[in-house]
């Protein structure tokens, strides 16, 4: 009964103490989002599950032998962990890196760029000893190994000032040019979202077998502004085009069945 006993308060304890770590950084999180604070929680919080594993594992006369084996052969314990667990220390290692030169804070929006692709895009939910979670724009949370994370390129958007997005249009080959690109300037322009001004020109990027393809840039304050604008402009383009008599060519199919052959 004194074991039970014994245990049910080196339970309660370890409870308590996570709780009050849990309420304490919740506290400090209100003034202060910064990554290395999540990744503080999470280290205090493994340390305090090993060190009251190993001192409940002292009280017992079963378990008190085996604890002081162990940590007699604690050399050999670590060399074997050590090799068996390259990659979770290699991303516990990546992660107090992380969160000492704070590439990324909380709710900051990244991109993760490794080996030419993008591994996740989106805001920064949380980080722990292991891994970072990002919440991507269509809802999902991709959870990315802190080791993967100090080994890509990061892009941070908030330490951007301003956000330039490529805009993209393609207009038939009978289209009256310079009418195409005025209009896309004045909409890019006058939307209420944009930075844009007379400087930032509209061109002609290429062609393709069915017309010629104008870009320019959409400026704005931030990423959901860019977002918003653009939305907005492209809309506002069809609708300006198609008063204008400026064709937008899209490619169509013709089905001719047995009848119409033979006539």
């Amino acid at each position: 009964m004194n074991n039970v006993w014994k245990l049910a308060v080196f339970i309660a304890a370890e409870l308590v103490l996570t709780q009050m770590i849990s309420l304490i950084f919740r506290m400090i999180s209100r003034r202060n989002k910064g990554v290395h604070l999540r990744y503080a929680k999470s280290a205090i919080n493994v340390t305090i599950i090993v060190v009251g594993v190993y001192s409940l594992a002292q009280q017992f006369d079963i378990t008190k032998d085996i604890s002081k084996v162990l940590l007699q052969s604690g050399s050999l314990i670590v060399a074997i962990a050590t090799f068996a667990a390259q990659q979770a220390l290699g991303n516990i290692i990546s992660g107090f890196s992380l969160s000492m030169s704070k590439p990324y804070e909380v709710e900051d929006k990244i991109k993760v760029v490794q080996g030419g692709g993008i591994i996740a895009e989106g805001i920064v939910q949380d980080i722990t000893i292991r891994h970072t979670i990002i919440r991507q724009f269509n809802g999902e949370s991709c959870i990315v190994p802190n080791s993967v994370m100090d080994a890509s390129v990061i892009t941070n958007t908030n330490y951007t000032e301003n956000i330039g997005n490529f805009m993209e249009i393609e207009i038939g080959y009978s289209a009256d040019i310079d009418r195409a690109m005025d209009i896309m300037q004045k909409i890019c322009i006058n939307h209420e979202l944009t930075l844009n001004t007379e400087s930032n020109k509209v061109f002609i990027k290429g062609y393709t077998q069915n017309g010629m393809i104008l870009k320019t840039t959409v400026w704005t304050g931030n990423l959901d502004d860019s977002f918003r604008a653009c939305s907005d402009i492209r809309a506002e383009l069809v609708k300006e085009f198609l008063k204008n008599d400026i064709e937008i060519p899209y490619q169509t199919v013709t089905i001719y069945n047995e009848q119409e052959i033979d006539k």
